[in-house]
């Protein structure tokens, strides 16, 4: 990348810093488009999966494939399988550069996944919920996972926004149904004072944008055009979502974070928006603005929200420039220009 207007050679040099393996890779990957065989791409990327944060969190993994506790691996925050698949997948690893990444995949959804396709946080059906399923499956794509039964979890997730085949919670003789978390369509949550959550329904859009177009069935557009519609029933800069138990939106909204968990950010709805086509719509556009106000006078962004101390690895300091988030917000605005 060599937009001026997004980012400067000294900016770029900063993110590309041989100090920091992770960051190093993660901007090569999101932020220039370097060819396969490349060899400095090559290198920061065995760098980033042998020394980086990547590593930090492999060398934690069990050798069974799981983190912290076996299971359908939501607990213990935030050092589990799914938060540690989340984290790995928004670091740009990937089941190509190290096996342990394929088998904790193939362990988490041995464990997560039901034969109706919801990814459980406590293994059956009534343990799913919108934004595990959204984070998950936008995790295995970002780590190239791919397997059969991910097709059935798509399939869930789309018949959950639309309520097609869907029985009530109440119908527990439906072979399909909700549950008291995913209390309904329109990305209704039990969390949510069973109205729709804007943060369950940024991961859903997210996974659906990680998705080929061919690969999007009819049923998936119709998801797809439901979750748009929701999304753009306010303007996303302002977050006047539906809020189930505060009088005004949450303030997480406006701090952009790294990694990303359940709360969302609106960088990461921009993200999900662009993703799915979105970037030129006018009703994207103060989110995009947003974005770019954030932008400091060297060209960075700071980070605003954080978990230190909570997961694998510390991604910095509050309040001052960070490479993590940098790079999500410079991804996202490529994007649009």
């Amino acid at each position: 990348m060599n937009n001026h207007s997004l980012i400067s050679e000294k900016t770029f040099d900063w993110l590309l810093e041989p100090k920091d393996p992770g960051a190093r890779y993660l901007a090569l990957s999101k932020l220039t488009v370097p060819p396969a065989d490349d060899p400095t791409y090559l290198i920061a990327c065995e760098l980033a999966h042998s020394e980086g944060p990547i590593n930090t969190i492999l060398d934690a993994m069990h050798p069974d494939g799981y983190w912290e506790k076996d299971g359908s691996g939501y607990l213990p925050k935030y050092r589990s399988a799914v938060w540690s698949l989340i984290l790995l997948g928004q670091l740009g690893a990937s089941v190509e550069f190290d096996p342990r990444i394929r088998k904790s995949c193939q362990h988490y959804l041995d464990n997560a996944l039901t034969d109706k396709g919801q990814f459980s946080s406590s293994g059956p059906p009534s343990g799913t919920v919108d934004c595990l399923q959204g984070n998950i499956l936008t995790a295995l794509s970002d780590l190239g996972y791919t397997d059969p039964r991910i097709d059935k979890a798509y399939e869930w997730m789309a018949r959950s926004v639309t309520g097609e085949g869907v029985g009530s919670m109440k119908d527990k003789n439906a072979p399909l149904r909700y549950y008291s978390g995913k209390i309904g369509p329109d990305f209704e949550c039990g969390a949510n004072n069973k109205l729709g959550c804007a943060w369950g329904a940024t991961k859903v859009m997210l996974a659906f944008s990680k998705l080929d177009k061919k690969d999007r069935t009819p049923l998936i557009q119709r998801a797809i055009q439901r979750g748009v519609d929701f999304l753009f029933s306010t303007d996303p800069a302002e977050g006047g979502y539906p809020n189930g138990w505060n009088p005004k939106p949450s303030g997480n909204w406006w701090k952009f974070g790294f990694p990303v968990f359940y709360v969302t950010d609106i960088l990461q709805i921009t993200e999900a928006m662009v993703g799915l086509g979105y970037s030129q719509d006018k009703r994207l556009q103060n989110a995009i603005q947003l974005i770019r106000d954030k932008q400091n006078s060297e060209g960075r962004w700071h980070l605003e929200y954080g978990y230190s101390g909570k997961t694998w690895f510390d991604f910095g300091p509050k309040k001052i420039p960070n490479k993590w988030v940098t790079i999500r917000a410079l991804d996202v605005l490529k994007q649009t220009i």
